[in-house]
């Protein structure tokens, strides 16, 4: 029993670290994907230089909180899962939490691609 309790553990702490490593790869990719002009799309003109540097740090003042908040429920719902001792209700509290996680993650992933489509409805 105790053996299969590590067991559970060990394999809840590497399933975490291949979340947060495909995380990371994922938000890498969508950064230099969101960085990437084509080199068809025309320059904006002058004017649009001051909105296109606010949008820019609104999409990392974005990214990096959605990130630092998913990362918290990682930890809060990865905590919670290894001390249940078997408790079904702090299981479930503990997989919400890890469910909250994931979804953070993915609106840090796509708030780029958010941030790009307001630009572009605004103008700038």
């Amino acid at each position: 029993m105790r053996h299969r309790r590590r067991l559970r553990g060990c394999a809840l702490v590497v399933g975490v670290a291949a979340v947060l490593l495909a995380g990371t790869a994922i938000a890498a990719v969508a950064e230099a994907a969101a960085v990437a002009l084509p080199r068809w799309q025309p320059k904006p003109p002058a004017g649009t230089a001051e909105l296109t540097r606010v949008f820019t740090n609104l999409r990392n003042w974005l990214t990096g909180l959605l990130a630092a908040l998913a990362t918290l429920m990682l930890t809060i719902g990865g905590v919670r899962y290894l001390v249940a001792g078997g408790d079904p209700g702090e299981v479930q509290k503990g997989k919400a939490a890890l469910k909250a996680a994931a979804f953070g993650y993915s609106l840090a992933v796509l708030a780029p691609l958010f941030m790009n489509v307001l630009r572009h409805v605004v103008g700038g």
